[in-house]
């Protein structure tokens, strides 16, 4: 793996100086690296997909567990020097690169089976929902994010935490918490704190996942109003919510907070 002196000398050589723009923080601490491969429960059955390589540290670890990995880079510096990385440290290593923003990617030349991936925080939620959307092959992941941005994506109902990322992620599977990272294992080290979240996925949903998704929205838009409220928009009115509430079995007065994914389905599935 890539300590902290190679990783600042690659950043030289390709003159890059990483951008928040970009959200490019990189992991300069090997120790990080293992404890993502760990709690990833990857194996030499998977085939990986990693969002946002930058210099190759985290994709010289997953090849470590298996040989079918896809890396998926926007930055045309950053990529044009990754597969040389692998083959320095890795010769026998073979590489799936895609140039291309993630959140355009619609197809990949692996399917995957295990997302791993150091996402950055200024798309992190979007970009793990539209991989899972794309590539319903993956069956599970871990990903590394913005600290708060972790426990809403693992957060349970009832709290303040608990919100859209919480029930859209959900929807693919169980998500929890799988640890915390600290900013001096970054370069350049980050303002905010990170942590990383394993999920699953896999969990077979007879709905229709853009219209339980829009109930979310609504109910989450207006959080501190009751559902009858809240979801007046998405029904037509708020009588034909409290309606469509009663039929599904959920209190009209029930907030958005308190439900779980399979509540947001049975009122999606009662409109």
């Amino acid at each position: 793996m890539l300590g902290a002196a190679e990783i600042r000398q690659l950043a030289e050589k390709l003159d890059i100086r990483p951008t928040k723009k970009l959200g490019q923080n990189f992991v300069i601490d090997p120790n990080t690296i293992n404890r993502i491969i760990s709690a990833s429960h990857i194996d030499q059955d998977d085939t990986v997909v990693e969002i946002g390589p930058g210099l190759g540290s985290l994709t010289l670890g997953i090849f470590s567990k298996t040989d079918r990995v896809i890396a998926v880079e926007v930055d045309p510096k950053l990529a044009s020097e990754l597969p040389e990385t692998i083959a320095k440290h890795l010769p026998e290593a073979h590489l799936e690169l895609v140039v291309a923003d993630a959140m355009q990617v619609k197809t990949l030349p692996l399917e995957p089976t295990a997302l791993v991936a150091n996402l950055p925080y200024n798309i992190s939620v979007p970009v793990l929902l539209h991989f899972l959307e794309m590539f319903p092959t993956i069956k599970k992941g871990l990903v590394m994010v913005q600290a708060e941005v972790a426990h809403r994506l693992a957060a349970k109902p009832g709290g303040k935490e608990y919100g859209s990322p919480s029930v859209k992620l959900a929807w693919y599977g169980p998500a929890r918490l799988a640890g915390n990272v600290g900013r001096n294992v970054f370069w350049p080290a980050p303002n905010v704190d990170s942590a990383l979240v394993y999920f699953e996925t896999g969990t077979y949903r007879t709905a229709e996942k853009s219209e339980v998704f829009a109930v979310i929205d609504a109910a989450f838009a207006q959080r501190r109003k009751t559902l009858r409220q809240a979801l007046a928009g998405w029904a037509g009115s708020a009588s034909n919510a409290e309606q469509i509430l009663v039929t599904a079995g959920i209190s009209p007065q029930a907030r958005g907070e308190q439900l779980v994914i399979d509540e947001f389905i049975s009122i999606a599935e009662a409109k």
